[in-house]
């Protein structure tokens, strides 16, 4: 993660198992000729949505795009709400991959732009930290917290958590990175349907 880059969060709400939505995710995916560079996280534990979608992107740039599309009677609606935190610039990144197979994500989200961040510092180890600030002002949330931690410590961190004024907190687990290697000046509009 680069600090000249921006990150879109896109959260979804879902009444289908997780193997309905990631036909869905990947239909969605392939249908698309694109180089997004996203990453999908799937609920675990507490968490408010079931799945996140973290898209990041060159500042300036925005190509990640959700809208409705036109009821058609012949094709089946899918029970999908999707919630557009927002796009929101790096404040802090103290760790510049994904996470391992052994780790989950917290995510926590603040809605006071005046939250005093060194509190959540000193929660886990800033080495394992970023810290997202609303870009816009139409967001969502002031703050987005990815904290990264080992799978077994996750339920630990998460009620500690608890104990602070967050709007929204919850464990998930990286489902996928999408990144396709192709021409980065390539730009794309990538479109989830949606109910």
């Amino acid at each position: 993660m680069e600090t000249d880059k921006r990150v879109q969060f896109v959260c979804f709400e879902t009444t289908l198992n997780k193997e309905q939505f990631i036909k869905r995710w990947e239909q969605y995916r392939h249908s698309l000729n694109s180089n997004m560079d996203v990453i999908l996280h799937q609920f675990e534990k507490n968490g408010v949505f079931s799945y996140i979608a973290q898209h990041r992107f060159a500042s300036g740039e925005l190509e990640f795009k959700f809208t409705n599309e036109g009821r058609n009677s012949r094709i089946v609606q899918v029970p999908i709400k999707t919630m557009l935190a927002g796009g929101y610039s790096i404040l802090e990144a103290n760790r510049l991959h994904n996470a391992n197979s052994n780790e989950s994500k917290i995510f926590v989200f603040l809605t006071d732009p005046r939250a005093d961040l060194n509190i959540y510092k000193q929660l886990f180890g800033k080495a394992n930290l970023n810290i997202y600030q609303a870009y816009y002002q139409n967001c969502k949330y002031a703050y987005i917290l990815e904290y990264y931690t080992k799978t077994r410590d996750g339920a630990a961190l998460l009620e500690q958590l608890k104990n602070y004024d967050t709007a929204d907190v919850g464990i998930y687990k990286e489902y996928a990175h999408i990144k396709n290697p192709g021409n980065e000046k390539e730009k794309e509009i990538y479109v989830w349907p949606t109910n």
